[in-house]
């Protein structure tokens, strides 16, 4: 028995949510340990409630005494944002069990899920509608909604649809003080006041729990098209991009670039993987979702990359015939991060950048890694049509992991956030800020933004028991990891 075991708030969460609901003993790993498996925490408790009303009671018993609340999804965070600290007196609160879908409107094309459905669930109810919802992101399987909205996810079609705060109406959430605001609104146009809304997008549980949210639909398009392309460089790629936007319009819905160490490792990994072009400096993911018909959709996809080959954009391009080309063209950039983790340890930075500005910032930061930090093989993909990079670093075999982190991360760290501030971009893309950038965010962020955020935080959240320690530093001594 963990030694807070027989704390009284225990007592009050059986009560609320039932005794099979809340956990202290046994293996807690997967609600404990994080993603990336870098961080692992001790709560006094996992409690998982089924209703927002539990939510809400949980809420007011952690405040009546003095307790810490996590609020956990699908644990799929890369930032550590969601999983407990070690001092085994923070309740982990997961969200799984509220995983309902309470309605579709058809006609005003929008969706009121609870926060804890899996988003491939959320993509297939309404794909069983006839609609979409476009957020998608390679955790799809695993990561939920209210996670995808607590940390403003982004994914893959950001280009077109935006991040999960374009993709949201409304939003059901539990305050700390355990009232819970109703804001489910199916409404696109309501200025009455400040965009309560957007205060708990993006703020990774520690202003409220987010419980249940209104998200926008889409008709489904008639024909979506992918396919590849190599480039012998960044400019190229971002040419490749503003032809395609003119060209494409709207319809340009994705644009992934990697580079060749990335798809290399790929290989390595994954041989059994069908690479349709061969090897490049860059390689291009594009993918179209057109209105009419398939017909039309390939006629501009080869319209497109014919005029690329003439103007020497691009080197070699395929265009997926069938739907199974398109799945395994998908396959390989998403096996990339699999394939890091298989690879071994990595150092993952989201950052994101001016477009018009990447190819400076790569050549720049490629080289001084290079020099600072030869036993490192850079891993560079992402969505290039937003803006947002994914620049990786690898560590080789023979390079000491742990003792890379403990000694060496930090100053690769700033190197590349200090070239990322220099080309006025941002630390963090899509994936949040959690404890792992909470240092850098305090040394970056504007001194008036991050009073603001403090005054937020301070009225919202006056005991400091909504995820401690993560966005920003706790000045009551709970700091999370």
């Amino acid at each position: 028995m963990k030694p807070a075991a027989c704390h009284p708030v225990l007592a009050d969460l059986k009560a609320i949510v039932g005794e099979a609901h809340v956990l202290t003993e046994g293996d807690l790993s997967a609600f404990e340990v994080d993603w990336r498996k870098r961080f692992r925490g001790t709560a006094l408790a996992v409690v998982r409630p089924g209703t927002t009303l539990e939510v809400a009671a949980v809420m007011r018993a952690c405040a009546a005494h003095g307790v810490a609340l996590v609020p956990q999804g699908g644990n799929t965070g890369l930032v550590n944002g969601s999983t407990p600290d070690q001092s085994g007196t923070q309740i982990l609160l997961n969200l799984g069990r509220m995983n309902r879908v309470r309605e579709i409107d058809d006609a005003n094309l929008t969706m009121t899920v609870e926060a804890g459905c899996v988003l491939q669930a959320v993509q297939s109810a309404a794909a069983q509608n006839n609609l979409l919802f476009p957020l998608s992101l390679g955790a799809e399987g695993s990561c939920t909604i209210g996670g995808n909205l607590a940390t403003n996810a982004g994914g893959t079609q950001v280009l077109r649809y935006g991040n999960a705060r374009d993709l949201c109406l409304g939003l059901e959430v539990v305050m700390a003080s355990g009232e819970i605001w109703s804001g489910l609104s199916g409404l696109r146009k309501d200025n009455t006041g400040y965009d309560l809304r957007d205060l708990f997008i993006g703020s990774e549980g520690t202003l409220g729990i987010i419980t249940a949210a209104t998200l926008k639909l889409y008709p489904q398009p008639s024909a979506v098209m992918t396919a590849m392309a190599t480039c012998e460089s960044l400019e190229r790629c971002i040419k490749l991009l503003q032809l395609a936007q003119a060209r494409a319009g709207s319809a340009l819905t994705g644009f992934e670039v990697m580079n060749e160490t990335s798809l290399e490792l790929v290989r390595k990994v994954f041989p059994q993987l069908r690479h349709p072009l061969s090897p490049s400096p860059w390689t291009v993911l594009l993918e179209l979702s057109d209105a009419e018909n398939e017909e039309h959709a390939r006629a501009l996809f080869e319209r497109l990359l014919e005029q690329a080959l003439e103007r020497e954009l691009v080197t070699d391009a395929a265009v997926a015939q069938t739907l199974q080309q398109s799945h395994d063209m998908w396959h390989l950039r998403e096996s990339i991060t699999m394939a890091s983790a298989d690879a071994g340890a990595s150092v993952k930075h989201d950052i994101a950048l001016p477009v018009s500005r990447i190819p400076a910032f790569c050549a720049q930061t490629d080289a001084a890694v290079a020099q600072a930090f030869p036993e490192l093989r850079l891993l560079n993909f992402g969505h290039l049509g937003d803006g947002n990079l994914h620049y990786n670093l690898q560590l080789n075999d023979e390079v000491d992991a742990a003792d890379f982190m403990r000694v060496r991360e930090s100053a690769l760290n700033d190197l590349i956030y200090s070239a990322v501030m220099e080309h006025g971009g941002s630390i963090s893309a899509e994936h949040g800020v959690g404890t792992q950038k909470r240092e850098q965010l305090a040394l970056r962020k504007s001194p008036v933004a991050l009073k603001l955020m403090q005054a937020i935080k301070d009225a919202l959240d006056p005991a400091n028991l909504l995820n401690p320690g993560r966005v920003l530093a706790s000045r009551n001594g709970m700091e999370g990891h």
